[in-house]
């Protein structure tokens, strides 16, 4: 199945280079959960701070278990300082 995968920031160093801006199409197996996602392109944990599902935000307790479907847009942000 396939998912868009967008990375913001710092973060879409961590993409291939096959991206378009910072998002990329994905070919994923079924039943694949956010935190696989994150543990493939070797995301450090710290830097994984937004992370969003259809623009529905995922607590860092649930991503184990959040299962992606067809289609799906993940999306992650870094920490972001501003002021």
């Amino acid at each position: 199945m396939e998912i868009t995968f967008k990375l913001f920031a710092t973060l879409t160093d961590y993409l291939p280079t096959n991206r378009v801006d910072n998002a990329v199409r994905l070919q994923i197996k079924e039943g694949s959960t956010v935190q696989q996602i994150i543990d493939q392109f070797h995301l450090p944990e710290k830097l994984t701070h937004l992370v969003l599902v259809n623009g529905v935000y995922v607590d860092p307790a649930d991503r184990a278990s959040k299962v992606l479907t067809p289609d799906d847009v993940l999306a992650i942000w870094p920490p972001i300082a501003g002021g």
